[in-house]
């Protein structure tokens, strides 16, 4: 019982760093898309 309480928190740990990771990702893939966007509205308005 305590060793599947061991095992849901570790993996529940993991899931979160994981998650977290896919944010990151996600974060910096808009940041960048936005950024981009930015770059061709400023070459589009010049």
């Amino acid at each position: 019982m305590g060793h599947s309480m061991y095992n849901r928190i570790y993996l529940g740990r993991r899931t979160a760093l994981f998650n977290l990771k896919r944010m990151w990702i996600a974060g910096l893939c808009a940041a960048a898309s936005v950024g981009i966007g930015a770059l061709v509205l400023l070459a589009c308005v010049k």
